[in-house]
């Protein structure tokens, strides 16, 4: 069964955040919430909850994973940036967007775009999920939480706690957070590319 955490949405209880960094370094799967809907998140390099997030919303191994990551300088460490698209990303975060660029060596390779050697990346705007990252000290390999054959995420964190009790192992919850997931952009190549339309204005990138 997984373990249920209420945490309050504007001053996240750092004992509650401590234990749910401790799960993710040790292996667990969680649903958190973000500033665009709820996520399925592990630890980076954690290859059965990759699995799993795999098997929950059923993808393929073309789907781009998320790396939710705390500051630009951690998001430095997993992507190449270049100048101009320092700027793009800089003025737009934290914020709702997922950005899609070519990873580093540090970035595992079955997360990897096969062909094109992409990761999306993000930095969110949302207390808890910044309180998490911060305790946990490096990214959340993520996913939004979106069930096969549902056109919207779940909104509600006794309903993820009820619906996934067994393939999950913590629920964290601060409240409702949205249905719309992240606009995704591709700058993996130079110019870019609205991929998704979502939570965040895509008036600067058109």
């Amino acid at each position: 069964m997984a373990k249920y955490f209420d945490v309050h949405p504007d001053n996240p209880q750092q004992r509650t955040i401590s234990n749910v960094a401790d799960m993710i370094r040790s292996g667990a799967l969680i649903a958190y919430p973000t500033d665009s809907c709820f996520a399925l998140g592990c630890r980076l390099g954690n290859r059965d909850g990759l699995g799993r997030i795999r098997s929950i919303r059923n993808l393929d191994e073309r789907h781009h994973f998320t790396l939710v990551c705390q500051n630009f300088a951690q998001l430095g460490q997993f992507v190449h940036v270049d100048k101009d698209v320092f700027r793009v990303i800089k003025a737009a975060t934290p914020g709702s967007y997922t950005f899609i660029l070519p990873a580093t060596k540090e970035v595992p390779r079955q997360l990897l775009h096969p062909k094109k050697k992409t990761v999306g990346v993000r930095i969110p705007d949302h207390a808890t999920t910044q309180a998490l990252l911060a305790d946990l000290g490096e990214p959340l390999l993520s996913s939004t939480l979106l069930l096969p054959d549902e056109d919207e995420p779940m909104t509600q964190g006794w309903e993820i706690k009820e619906r996934l009790d067994h393939v999950v192992d913590a629920v964290v919850d601060s409240g409702d957070c949205g249905t719309e997931p992240t606009t995704v952009i591709d700058l993996s190549g130079g110019e870019a590319e609205i991929v998704r339309r979502g939570a965040g204005d895509t008036a600067r990138f058109e």
